[in-house]
């Protein structure tokens, strides 16, 4: 898909030295890595530790049992299909910059995964994934990204959906350094109950909440750009034009490894569990920097009062 290898921004992190030297320390992996301006997943991939191969792979034949069966695999081809057009729009929506007025640009790009979204709420992937994965600790994060560079169909999925190997490398770095962040999302069950009355089994799992939360956050680009242009920067949109691509990107993850269930089964069990795992990872570390880019804005990172948003 040529179509889709369009860079959207010029807003991808660089992956820095203590990055880089964090990154590959936590997946074991010494010796051999260049610098970070060098790295890439299918550089390390052979130098990845496969210790956690059989748990994932037990966690995966485990959530196959659940939904053996139950999912409808056109509708889940079609949300595939539908993510990869919406990240292909991407660079055309960052071309029109803010909206002259409110429209339903953002709220398209996610109305497929929507669909998917509530047929996987429906059928229990979400309940069977919180059931079956472990949380974000950093341990659970360290063996999740190692599987999924080892995952090299999950890793190709991205690439077909336009990532480059730079900002393919960009997201397991994020989410493998970042895992304190990640650590913060915690199940339904880890959830603590309200004196006053919050009950945590109103609260959706935690992948759910993961994919779910992302789209929201998309959805809510159409008011918000058009509202806050005045204090909004073109740098802060680029970030956010990415941070966009990075839920999407996430929900393709997730929504392939659920296609995948579906049948043909052409994943094996522990790249299942990288897959579902890793997109939800991804997911949340890109809603988690859009608030921060574009709606969150600081005082210091804003648009300077009454000048221009370049």
């Amino acid at each position: 898909m040529g179509h889709n290898r369009t860079r959207v921004s010029d807003s991808v992190p660089d992956v820095d030295e203590r990055d880089r030297r964090n990154f590959l320390k936590v997946l074991g992996v010494t010796g051999g890595v260049g610098a970070a301006s060098e790295l890439s997943l299918s550089d390390i991939r052979g130098a990845v530790s496969a210790e956690s191969t059989a748990e994932f792979a037990t966690m995966g034949e485990a959530i196959r049992a659940d939904l053996a069966g139950g999912l409808d695999a056109g509708q889940l081809s079609a949300a595939v299909s539908g993510i990869e057009s919406a990240v292909a729009e991407l660079p055309a929506l960052r071309a029109a910059g803010f909206p002259d007025e409110p429209g339903t640009a953002y709220q398209e790009l996610t109305e497929p995964v929507w669909a998917a979204y509530d047929h996987l709420a429906e059928v229990g992937l979400f309940a069977s994934a919180e059931r079956n994965l472990p949380e974000f600790t950093p341990e659970h994060v360290r063996s999740t990204a190692a599987q999924l560079v080892r995952a090299e169909p999950a890793i190709t999925a991205l690439a077909e959906l336009g990532f480059t190997e730079e900002e393919r490398t960009a997201v397991v770095v994020d989410a493998v350094t970042e895992n304190h962040r990640l650590a913060q999302w915690v199940s339904t069950a880890s959830l603590p109950a309200d004196p006053e009355g919050f009950d945590p089994s109103n609260v959706a799992p935690l992948h759910q909440r993961a994919l779910g939360g992302g789209l929201l956050w998309i959805d809510e680009l159409d008011q918000h750009l058009w509202q806050r242009e005045a204090i909004l920067t073109e740098e802060l949109l680029d970030r956010g034009i990415w941070d966009v691509k990075r839920i999407l990107g996430g929900a393709h993850l997730f929504a392939t490894a659920a296609h995948d269930l579906a049948g043909p089964e052409e994943l094996t069990d522990s790249e299942l569990s990288a897959a579902l795992a890793g997109g939800s990872a991804i997911a949340i570390r890109g809603q988690e920097a859009l608030a921060e880019d574009l709606f969150r804005v600081s005082d210091a990172d804003r648009a300077p009062m009454g000048g221009e948003t370049a």
